[in-house]
């Protein structure tokens, strides 16, 4: 799966006390491609750099280093991060791994997932086409309305294209039209505003939630980690299941070659 809003929100809150203010010590890259430099060069420009703050935007995470420059990271399909000392590392292939002192951030999962060296100006480049921030205060109900105004096409295709809103996935679209009643294969324009309205607020419920409950990444951030993983779908790969609202049978389809999970009695 594809860590989403809320998975990227868990580690940022979680990285921010562990390495936040600390020093890279060390730098080993296990798969070139991950990143976007030469390894010498990356490993000098990040080497002895304290990470001074770590952001998200949509589903990407920022490490703003001492000098200005910072590490982007998108984890893509099935990329993970582990926090810890070489023994309680998990027995996968590393694709870059930073030390920080005794404890390192291993990067795993890495496949099309990378961390790229940028200036904050190549960062800004870099996310430029993205949509709103869907938990910014300043997204009410109005903003998303006029936004949905002007889209064509299905209601799940529009809710994970990012350059129309950013942070919702596969996974959490499913859960928010299951809130919302409303049947992922809808075209936009059947949607009255109360409709709309009802998927606003559900947009907001359902990433809260997954925040509050650590996302839904499987493997622990670091030993003990309580925090991830935490969140339970409602929908979402629960195909067959019975829906928690109706009793009815979730069903599973496809909507623009993408795993689409819903009820096909409450969601109209």
């Amino acid at each position: 799966m594809m860590p989403e809003l809320p998975e990227m929100e868990t580690y940022k809150t979680l990285l921010g006390s562990l390495i936040g203010g600390q020093k890279i010590t060390n730098v080993e890259i296990g798969r070139e491609k991950s990143i976007n430099l030469p390894v010498d060069q990356f490993s000098m420009e990040i080497s002895n750099q304290a990470i001074k703050t770590i952001s998200r935007r949509a589903k990407y995470l920022i490490f703003q280093l001492q000098n200005g420059k910072c590490l982007l990271l998108h984890l893509m399909l099935g990329g993970w991060m582990f926090f810890g000392k070489e023994e309680d590392k998990p027995n996968r292939t590393i694709q870059v791994k930073l030390s920080f002192g005794e404890q390192h951030l291993y990067f795993i999962g890495l496949r099309l997932g990378y961390l790229h060296l940028l200036s904050a100006k190549g960062v800004q480049e870099e996310l430029e086409k993205l949509g709103p921030e869907v938990l910014d205060p300043d997204f009410t109900v109005d903003a998303f309305q006029q936004i949905m105004q002007k889209r064509k096409g299905t209601i799940k295709t529009t809710l994970i294209n990012q350059e129309v809103l950013a942070g919702i996935g596969n996974g959490y679209s499913d859960e928010i039209l299951w809130h919302a009643e409303i049947r992922p294969d809808k075209k936009i324009n059947e949607l009255d505003d109360q409709q709309l309205s009802r998927l606003y607020h559900s947009i907001q419920f359902i990433l809260k939630r997954g925040i509050e409950q650590g996302g839904y990444m499987e493997n622990p951030l670091f030993k003990g980690d309580g925090k991830t993983g935490g969140y339970q779908f409602y929908v979402y790969d629960r195909e067959g299941e019975a829906c928690s609202r109706c009793n009815a049978s979730i069903i599973k389809s496809e909507i623009s070659s993408r795993k689409t999970y819903f009820c096909p009695n409450c969601q109209r």
